[in-house]
């Protein structure tokens, strides 16, 4: 096989977002993915919301790529034939409490270049009867959802069409030989980056999120329902998702996993020990409100409290019966002051480039993500 300009490692949306960028601007690719089919792991596992981007600080990585990544995602399933269902998102208060938080949020996406409006309760119930709030509400009309699994078959569609070689169930154990490297590889990512002596400082904590999908007596929403997140935690909170074929789901939860890919009650001993060694880390670091998120999400691993939780939103919410998926987030650490990295996090130098943290909104983002990546191995004389 001869040796391609660039090796991809990670067969999911960043990894194959950034190989299609590379492919675009003339480069030969080879994709590696050490599973069976692409977008395994995180990318087939999330909600496949597209964000707007009103949640992220105006200097962030996040709010610079997110509406643009929403675009360019949109007009890539549209080029496609991939649906979007373009039913926007309302974040209701549960409190007075919560309406300064409120308020920064639509203070935020302003900043952010995004389309918002406050609403009042009644314009809350015009927009989405079953929902509930205090005083007033924010409605988000560019926030949609697509399924990740069309995407991404779409992608493996267009990148074959481009002539990049895609390589599944081909782990990889050591760096492959090309011209220069790209680490797209998740949950994982950490442990590539140390064969190019990247990511001393960083560790991957991994939380786990799990959806309950609604049955016939779950309420038919139009939009997403979300509530106020806490923004000391980089999660946004049990909220309602519109699916793209026009069920609900509710979830998810947050909690950090015993490894990397424990979907079920299993494990790996030495991913264990290592979130074990880790974990003490960020319950002393003082970032994050650590001890009220453990009193938050550990009683959601019961399906009827995280459905109880779910009622302050929509409060008719019943009939989330059928458990689904459980995605695992890459969550980057730094090792050690416990710190939850909130941004995308890139590294590299003219030999690698290592997406670090590439956690929601990623999905979302991924084109335009993309484009922020190769434009800096450009920078590097690397593409």
């Amino acid at each position: 096989m001869p040796t391609p300009d660039y090796a991809v490692i990670g067969g999911g949306i960043v990894g194959l977002t950034i190989a299609r960028e590379l492919a675009m601007r003339g480069g030969g690719v080879t994709v590696f993915e050490k599973e069976a089919h692409l977008g395994e792991h995180a990318s087939g596992r999330n909600s496949g919301v597209l964000h707007a981007g009103f949640y992220y600080a105006p200097d962030s990585l996040k709010a610079r790529l997110t509406a643009r990544g929403n675009q360019l995602l949109r007009a890539f399933c549209a080029e496609h034939d991939v649906p979007v269902r373009s039913c926007g998102k309302v974040v209701v208060a549960t409190s007075a409490n919560q309406l300064p938080a409120l308020d920064e949020l639509h203070r935020r996406g302003t900043a952010n270049g995004v389309r918002l409006e406050t609403v009042d309760e009644r314009g809350l119930a015009d927009l989405e009867p079953l929902a509930r709030t205090v005083d007033r509400a924010i409605w988000s009309p560019d926030t949609g959802v697509a399924d990740p699994k069309a995407v991404t078959a779409a992608l493996q569609a267009d990148l074959l069409a481009r002539g990049v070689q895609i390589l599944t169930s081909t782990p990889v154990t050591a760096p492959p030989d090309a011209g220069h490297i790209v680490n797209a590889a998740g949950l994982y990512a950490d442990r590539v980056a140390a064969w190019f002596g990247f990511c001393d400082d960083y560790v991957m904590m991994p939380f786990k999120g799990l959806y309950w999908y609604g049955n016939d007596r779950a309420p038919r929403l139009q939009r997403h329902v979300y509530p106020v997140p806490d923004p000391r935690n980089p999660f946004l909170g049990v909220h309602f998702t519109v699916t793209p074929g026009g069920g609900v789901k509710v979830g998810p939860t947050a909690i950090p996993a015993l490894s990397r890919e424990a979907y079920s009650w299993g494990f790996r001993g030495d991913e264990a020990r290592e979130v074990a060694t880790s974990f003490p880390a960020f319950l002393r670091g003082g970032h994050h409100d650590v001890p009220a998120l453990i009193r938050a999400e550990v009683p959601k691993y019961s399906r009827r409290y995280l459905v109880r939780q779910a009622r302050a939103l929509v409060p008719t919410a019943d009939g989330f019966t059928v458990r689904g998926k459980p995605g695992i987030r890459a969550q980057l650490m730094r090792k050690a002051s416990g710190r939850l990295e909130m941004d995308f996090v890139v590294r590299g130098d003219e030999r690698s480039t290592h997406v670090l943290n590439a956690v929601s909104p990623a999905w979302t983002a991924s084109l335009a993500f993309a484009e922020l990546v190769v434009d800096g191995m450009a920078e590097r004389g690397a593409a």
